[in-house]
């Protein structure tokens, strides 16, 4: 697909929030996430639980139930300028970090993100990009994710070329990765096994599996341009690569 200023995916803008909110206001958003006919400008949002990845399953540190991740589509950057200043839930969000990203490109398909197309044409390999995943589980594959999941948390986490990875979730079927790498090329390589890192097969391997017998009834990946981030996270600033 060339080039298109003027296509909505070039004017639209895409978010990802990460705060400690306390568990209250947490669980509100996990059960009534914003929608799109209560903001104006909000096309549709994902609010999720942070996990940490590779952390032990059933440890406490597995799941931060006071953190909150959402995940949001939007018209422009005024309608998020206008729900982080002027929503109870945005406030909170607000006083977090927060990223906003161009979209670049798709590959399989959530129904909520219904509409993307696959790509919006070439991009710099060498440029900074971020990628989230989601995914609605078939809960009987469960078992058969964390075996071949947890493998692929702990390499993304320890990747020498990301700068920020987290997981996050929202019982009983909802998962999400959220990864900011230096380069494309280097995310690629990741997935398809070809870093250099120990074991660096993992991605590729649950991959083929996920191919032989799919884990979930929707998966999408998608990728983005990083524009700009706000506010701090774990202490740190700066997540984009310069």
């Amino acid at each position: 697909m060339g080039h298109n200023p003027a296509s909505p995916h070039h004017q639209a803008r895409y978010t990802f929030h990460l705060a400690r909110v306390g568990v209250g206001i947490a669980a509100r958003a996990l059960l009534h996430p914003p929608q799109s006919r209560f903001f104006p400008g909000l096309k549709h949002a994902e609010c999720l639980t942070r996990m940490i990845l590779g952390a032990p399953i059933l440890s406490p540190a597995r799941m931060q139930l006071g953190t909150i991740a959402m995940f949001a589509a939007w018209e422009s950057d005024t309608a998020v300028d206008d729900f982080l200043g002027n929503t109870p839930l945005g406030r909170q969000l607000a006083a977090g970090w927060h990223i906003r990203l161009a979209f670049q490109r798709r590959w399989g398909f959530v129904s909520e993100f219904d509409g993307l197309p696959e790509t919006l044409g070439e991009q710099d390999p060498a440029a900074p990009v971020v990628a989230v995943t989601l995914a609605r589980m078939k809960l009987p594959q469960v078992p058969r994710f964390i075996r071949w999941g947890k493998p692929v948390e702990e390499l993304v986490r320890d990747h020498p070329a990301k700068t920020l990875a987290i997981a996050a979730i929202r019982l009983p079927r909802t998962v999400s990765t959220f990864s900011v790498w230096n380069s494309q090329q280097e995310m690629l390589a990741m997935v398809r096994g070809q870093s250099a890192v120990p074991a660096p097969e993992r991605h590729a391997a649950a991959m083929v599996e996920r191919l032989r017998k799919d884990f979930h009834f929707e998966f999408t990946t998608l990728r983005f341009r990083p524009i700009a981030e706000y506010g701090e996270w774990e202490g740190r600033t700066r997540y984009i690569p310069v």
